[in-house]
């Protein structure tokens, strides 16, 4: 038995059965070992970007880890921009790279570099085997940084030596990673944030794990309890939503608004969430997005119970039950296609228990709001900023979840990552992808503008147009493997969704649309 297998052996024991990989000559004995420890899953993706954006997918809808496979230090840095996502949505993942040979690193090979330093700004934990007989161990305390809590991206060093050598003393069971325990809240704290909910113009701010139907209706309780509005970030990780789920404030993606959405508020209490702040510097624009003198609790900061927290308030606050707001999907549409009749066709149809991968950028401004009483489903948004993650997660949550996904995907953004096409025909993934095509990336065209920069000329235009070519999306998805169709009206946008929910594998329906800036 040699360090591969006891690297598969440990991750079957520990509950990670699902591999996404990109292998190279360093992993072979990895990949060999897949034929002897058949109930772990590989999922061959064509760029390392997909691969670690389907983990991150995996994790979302599981809430259990997967595994990447790559390939040393180049294959992490392709990966790494998913990475990144995985890293804010605070999923846990075991991120696996290989490495060459422990006595042939001191020759400095082309493929030779710091795998350790590139890992480890990922702020999660970094394990190197350097003999077989430290692998079991090594893995398993990887899987149980991977949980935290919160969720991280834990990577493993496999050198191909480790990998291939054989174990001196193969172990009589696989070490199983403890499970952890989340943070408990401070009752000081608790105390704290509930007289300041019943006495204040105050706001709870939900994220990451707060954000089940469960937690969100305890919120609900909460607000109406106390008279807080209940609001929640941004970019949630995996958010329920639909008929019978509450449905919070999103706070808004531009600084200048979501100042003004919190700029009353005297009190701050965060639940799940970090404090929120401008995504990026403007000029003249405050980066902390709370009014100076809002007083901000950290009740359940990442990694704490935000349930036991939520209940704890409901029980401070003798906060009764309340009946969910009702309200009903759009009707179908019909005419013309734009960014509300793309958002009113999705909410009209889509099937219970569906999964949207969010990343339509400025084509989906009105998304949130048109699903809003669509059919229960949840919904995966960009959490880290890194585009290119629509497609891969997608990957990852229909492996995961066995649902139908939609993969809502700007056209700029898929190009990143657009080899997960060939992945989802590959594997038979049940994922509806709607390619929304203005052939630009149009929120450069508005960013610009809110940085201060009023004047475009040639050279910089022609860093914002996608055309000369114009990209053929549907062609590039059929040759992927992927049947695709190009709708022009919302009647057909309608017709293409109901029949790609009702065909099994995916599909590729192109919507063009204008900019909606």
């Amino acid at each position: 038995m040699n360090g591969a297998h006891a690297l598969l052996a440990t991750m079957r024991a520990n509950g990670v059965t699902t591999v996404f990989a990109n292998p190279g000559t360093s992993e072979m004995h990895f990949v060999a070992a897949l034929d002897d420890v058949t109930d772990v899953r590989a999922v061959l993706c064509l760029f390392e970007g997909v691969a670690t954006g389907a983990a991150d997918g995996y994790a979302r809808v599981t809430g259990r880890a997967a595994a990447t496979l790559l390939h040393l230090g180049p294959g992490l840095a392709n990966g790494w921009a998913n990475l990144h996502n995985a890293r804010r949505a605070r999923v846990p993942l075991l991120n696996v790279i290989g490495d060459h040979a422990t006595y042939h690193a001191r020759y400095d090979a082309p493929l030779q570099s710091d795998i350790a330093a590139v890992a480890g700004a990922l702020e999660g934990s970094v394990h190197n085997p350097r003999r077989p007989d430290d692998v079991a161990g090594d893995t398993a305390r990887a899987i149980g940084d991977a949980y935290g809590p919160p969720g991280r991206v834990a990577t493993l060093i496999l050198p191909a030596d480790v990998s291939w050598g054989e174990l001196a003393t193969p172990p009589t069971s696989w070490p199983v990673a403890a499970t952890p325990d989340a943070t408990e809240i401070n009752e000081e704290l608790l105390d704290l944030a509930a007289a300041r909910l019943r006495t204040t113009r105050s706001a709870i701010f939900l994220g990451g794990a707060a954000t089940t139907a469960e937690l969100l209706g305890l919120a609900e309780r909460v607000g109406a309890a106390s008279g807080a509005n209940v609001m929640v970030e941004t970019f949630p990780t995996a958010m329920d939503r639909g008929a019978g789920v509450f449905q919070p404030e999103r706070l808004i993606y531009l600084s200048e608004f979501a100042a003004a959405q919190l700029a009353e508020l005297e009190t701050l209490v965060l639940i799940g969430a970090d404090e929120p702040v401008g995504f990026f510097a403007y000029p003249d624009v405050a980066s902390r997005l709370v009014a100076k003198d809002c007083e901000v609790l950290a009740l359940a900061p990442p990694g704490s119970d935000a349930g036991a927290a939520l209940a704890a308030l409901v029980d401070l606050l003798d906060a009764p039950r309340v009946a969910v707001a009702k309200g009903r999907a759009p009707e179908a549409p019909s005419g013309a296609l734009n960014a509300q009749s793309l958002a009113a066709a999705i909410a009209a149809t889509l099937p219970e228990g569906a999964i949207i991968s969010d990343e339509s950028n400025t084509s989906g401004i009105h998304l949130y709001g048109a699903t809003t009483y669509a059919a229960p489903h949840r919904l995966l948004t960009l959490t880290g900023g890194a585009i290119g993650f629509g497609l891969p997660v997608a990957v990852g949550a229909a492996v995961g979840s066995g649902a139908r996904v939609i993969a809502l995907e700007s056209d700029g953004s898929m190009m990143y990552t657009i080899q997960a096409l060939w992945t989802m025909a590959r594997e038979g993934l049940d994922v509806t992808v709607v390619a929304l095509s203005n052939h630009r990336y149009a929120i450069l065209d508005f960013e610009r503008q809110r940085v201060g920069v009023t004047a475009v000329g040639t050279a910089s235009e022609r860093l914002f147009a996608l055309d000369q070519p114009t990209i053929d999306l549907c062609s590039v998805a059929r040759g992927l493997g992927v049947p695709a169709t190009l709708v022009t009206s919302a009647d057909e946008l309608v017709d293409a969704l109901r029949r790609s929910y009702a065909t099994p594998g995916p599909s590729f329906i192109e919507v063009p649309l204008a900019s909606a800036f």
